[in-house]
């Protein structure tokens, strides 16, 4: 039996892991507490794998935030599964669940959610001798950038945001890439191992029919 349980660091509760699939990373932990939330927030999480992202940010929010209520969306449905089986244990009764390809996401969902959280494959570059289905998860195998954009796009009402986690290296891009489908950066965060290090990691929230100016926040340590 591979499936285990941990805790999730907050108020007791805990999440559902599999060791032989994929395993959130701190990067998930970083996005959700750099997203904010607002009172009757619909919230779509893409590429949401075990629901780290989601549970985390509704962990951080449920006490303060009022309506909040949740979609999953993964391609992967044993991870899916997982994330069903995280909010059973815990008792939320605040998220629905979406298995398929965010390219093919359903007509019904159109313009439907107030916050997307994404924290998606951004690595480049084959899966050589790594396990296929963890590969997905890191490299942009069966996703890209732009297409995350264009659902993300799809799914907010106007004045949505989007919060998603990428490599540093890729901000010209990514700014390009949101404006392209009228998703405005409107706060930046750059992370970094140490002080005076170069950034590995950037945060971005960007909101859908938002006038240009962006903040950029302190540059995170982690």
């Amino acid at each position: 039996m591979s499936e285990v349980i941990e805790e999730m660091g907050i108020d007791g509760l805990k999440i559902v892991q599999d060791t032989a699939l994929y395993r959130f990373t701190s990067d998930s932990v970083l996005l959700s507490r750099f997203a904010r939330a607002k009172n009757g927030d619909k919230i779509a999480d893409f590429c949401a794998g075990s629901g780290i992202v989601a549970f985390h940010f509704h962990a951080l929010n449920r006490q303060t935030k009022r309506n909040l209520s949740y979609v999953l969306f993964e391609l992967q449905t044993p991870l899916l599964e997982l994330s069903k089986k995280t909010a059973k244990l815990n008792g939320f009764t605040e998220f629905d669940f979406c298995g398929g390809r965010l390219q093919e996401i359903p007509e019904s969902y159109r313009e439907s959610f107030s916050l997307v959280l994404c924290n998606p494959p951004y690595e480049r570059g084959g899966f050589e001798n790594e396990c296929y289905e963890k590969a997905i998860c890191r490299k942009e195998l069966t996703i890209t950038l732009e297409e995350i954009a264009k659902a993300a796009a799809f799914a907010l009402k106007f004045g949505g945001r989007l919060a998603i986690i990428n490599r540093a290296d890729r901000l010209a891009e990514a700014c390009y890439v949101l404006k392209k489908y009228n998703l405005e950066v409107k706060r930046v965060q750059f992370v970094a191992g140490k002080a005076g290090a170069k950034p590995y990691l950037m945060m971005l929230e960007a909101v859908k029919g938002g006038k240009p100016a962006s903040e950029i926040l302190p540059t995170l340590i982690n």
